[in-house]
């Protein structure tokens, strides 16, 4: 797929006057502009366009975002030719994406989450995820077990993913029993602090890929998803927790901490978000915990990429909070 390239103009043009610019088309088109200088004023991309618009800033800063695009970059060079080829692989999860994030600084945690979870579970259902899936069969899972510890200490709670053997994927009993231990917190007034943690070499790899697609149907998994959410119950307790993070962080080892009111990172924390790779979008709530710490721009810039981040960029970009020493 060619990059369509167009002006600054035509582009924030036919994103005031509401219409439909030749390549607002199907399949799902890249498009490219060239921003010189910033603007202050200028509209948001129509929700309903259906493609992913990359701006490239002329002077080589992708720094902050344009309101007229979905993701910058500083240069026609290696980020833009990854987002290129994410595109050209999975076009209908990354317009996906970039819709959903469109208006994302516009609605409630709940409301997020909810639209968020839509998306995920028609993507499932859809060609790209299948054609992943079955690249990718899954493998034999371990039997369920304990995934968490929870103890109490004093006027603090410590909640450990405990599945190190596998990077801490998170899987349906991790997030039932994550769940579970955020509404105890919910509950219990006298918990005051609440640390989050990972056992072995990472936080959390991200979702258990040997359960993706597992559910009956796309309709269950959706209401599963927002039945047992991990992201709003940490959400509702948000205030008190602190997430300590480490090692590869990845899918929803990126999207849960992010929910939490501080992250730690250790020096050798990445962050990434390969959903799209999958023909997906985040789904443990990472449409709506990201935009809030670091913008939907360079939330996209994660996701359509498939990059990993260093510690050092995370906390200058408002995803982590504070590096240890």
């Amino acid at each position: 797929m060619a990059p369509i390239p167009t002006t600054l103009g035509d582009l924030v043009a036919a994103a005031r006057s509401g219409s439909e610019p030749p390549w607002a088309t199907w399949p799902p088109q890249l498009v490219v502009v060239e921003v010189d200088v910033p603007v202050v004023v200028a509209p948001p991309l129509p929700w309903w366009w259906p493609a992913v618009v990359v701006g490239v800033q002329r002077d080589g800063s992708a720094a902050g975002g344009h309101p007229t695009c979905d993701v910058m970059v500083a240069s026609a060079g290696d980020d833009l030719a990854a987002i290129e080829a994410t595109v050209d692989a999975n076009p209908l999860a990354a317009s996906a994406l970039t819709t959903l994030l469109r208006a994302s600084a516009t609605r409630s945690v709940a409301e997020g989450l909810l639209l968020e979870s839509a998306v995920y579970s028609s993507l499932q259902g859809g060609p790209e995820f299948a054609a992943w899936r079955a690249a990718h069969p899954p493998r034999e899972r371990s039997a369920a077990g304990d995934r968490v510890r929870v103890e109490r200490s004093g006027d603090g709670l410590h909640i450990t993913l405990t599945r190190a053997e596998v990077r801490n994927a998170l899987d349906t009993s991790m997030r039932d029993q994550l769940v579970e231990a955020f509404e105890l917190v919910r509950v219990d007034d006298s918990i005051l602090e609440v640390h989050l943690r990972g056992e072995g070499p990472s936080f959390c790899a991200g979702g258990d890929l040997d359960e993706f697609g597992d559910r009956p149907d796309p309709a269950t998994a959706h209401l599963v998803r927002m039945l047992q959410s991990v992201g709003r119950a940490i959400d509702h307790v948000s205030t008190r927790v602190t997430a300590h993070v480490h090692g590869a962080c990845r899918g929803s080892g990126v999207e849960l901490p992010a929910f939490a009111a501080r992250v730690v990172a250790a020096p050798d924390a990445t962050f990434g978000l390969p959903e799209v790779s999958l023909g997906l979008i985040p789904g443990a709530g990472g449409t709506v915990s990201l935009p809030r710490r670091i913008g939907r721009h360079h939330t996209a810039w994660l996701a359509l990429t498939g990059w990993a981040v260093d510690a050092p960029t995370a906390a200058a970009w408002g995803l982590v909070d504070e590096i240890e020493a």
